[in-house]
């Protein structure tokens, strides 16, 4: 694959084209497989997230004023995506009327990394601050010092999650990249790396989704789940961070992530990387646990790719090879541009739409951008600036 060609002639294309609102702001992410519109409820995490996709792609990849044009159209929009209290929605109506809002703070995580991209594109100050405050909102949210109502009853499951520690520790990373915030999102990155090293989410059988609050093992079907995708998406976290801070440990439990979790998510039959398993060999319960999700694929590759760069171990160069020839042929839709989305266990789609609430320009053009920048350079730490 032509990592630079794909992501500029392909990927960025298809979103520019059919996705971009200039009527009334921000972007639609609920395209056909021919990027016809079916459905104008915005999502609110694609919007941070389109926006640093179109400005990171100027910043390290191609000065094109379309991108810069889509991200500030974008980036215009955020406020009305902004409820009261300073929290986000997750979803709005076309013209930005809030639909859905959760317990969830991921809107506000991917604001401020889209807006800490485009600060660093035009140098608006109003634009730095916007990021500041989104991630200050988010991290409230984390800490607890902004009660969020919890999912399931704490006196009764006392557990606590990896996605959002793995998500506030890469929005910092982003954050510090912002010269002027470096120092106060380094002390924030290291202590957001030290819970995902220490916090009990990493075992020698695998990485954990759910663990008590104590970093416990919880034998139930939660406390058994592995997303093979986000055990590998947060390895090259861990290891692009070991990479820039010097951090030996972090060198080796990356390795280990990526070396326990091999074996729970590869598909030796079908090809590709499932979407969950259970640690224990128990029956999973997501429905969808052996189908084959866009990101997975894209997170596992560049793990697999970094780790062969850290490493110098042939097996990790070998799957990826094996995982990127699968992915080009499964997911790339050669017709009509962009990725499906989902496939079924056996690599067929089961649905062809191109986007859809969750899936919009992020996972396909990081991954892309990544790679064209190893590409050049054989290491991550340009794409972490």
């Amino acid at each position: 694959m032509n990592f630079r060609k794909e992501l500029l002639e392909n990927i960025l294309p298809f979103w520019l084209r059919n996705g971009v609102d200039y009527e009334n702001g921000g972007i639609y992410t609920c395209l056909d497989k021919e990027g016809n519109i079916y459905g104008t409820d915005k999502s609110v995490w694609f919007q941070g997230r389109a926006m640093w996709s179109f400005a990171k792609a100027y910043n390290a990849i191609d000065k094109n004023p379309e991108y810069i044009r889509a991200a500030k159209n974008i980036y215009a929009f955020l406020p009305k995506c902004t409820d009261a209290d300073g929290r986000m929605y997750f979803t709005v109506t076309k013209d930005g009327k809030g639909l859905q809002k959760r317990r969830y703070y991921f809107s506000e995580t991917f604001a401020a990394i889209g807006c800490a991209e485009l600060y660093k594109a035009t140098g608006d100050a109003e634009v730095l601050a916007c990021a500041d405050k989104y991630f200050d909102v988010a991290y409230e949210c984390f800490t607890g010092v902004r009660k969020t109502e919890p999912k399931i009853n704490p006196e009764n499951c006392d557990m606590k999650a990896l996605s959002p520690v793995m998500i506030v520790l890469a929005t910092a990373q982003v954050m510090r990249s912002v010269d002027s915030l470096r120092e106060k999102y380094a002390t924030i990155a290291e202590k957001l790396l030290d819970e995902v090293l220490h916090g009990g989410y990493i075992t020698e059988r695998g990485m954990l989704e759910n663990v008590s609050s104590k970093g416990e093992f919880v034998d139930s079907p939660a406390g058994r789940t592995v997303n093979p995708g986000h055990s590998l998406e947060a390895a090259w976290f861990i290891l692009s961070e070991a990479i820039i801070t010097g951090n030996d440990e972090a060198l080796s439990c990356a390795r280990h992530i990526i070396d326990v979790t091999l074996p729970l998510g590869v598909d030796k039959k079908h090809g590709g990387i499932i979407a969950f398993t259970d640690i224990c060999g128990k029956p999973p319960v997501a429905l969808e646990w052996d189908m084959k999700l866009w990101w997975p694929q894209c997170e596992t590759l560049i793990a697999l790719r970094l780790a062969y760069l850290a490493y110098g171990d042939e097996k990790y160069k070998a799957e990826y090879e094996k995982l990127l020839d699968y992915t080009e042929k499964h997911f790339c839709d050669k017709e009509n541009g962009e990725w499906y989305g989902y496939l079924h266990y056996d690599g067929t789609p089961s649905t062809t739409l191109k986007g859809n609430i969750f899936k919009g320009p992020f996972h396909v053009p990081r991954f892309l951008m990544i790679m064209a920048i190893m590409d050049d350079t054989n290491s991550i730490v340009d794409f972490m600036k």
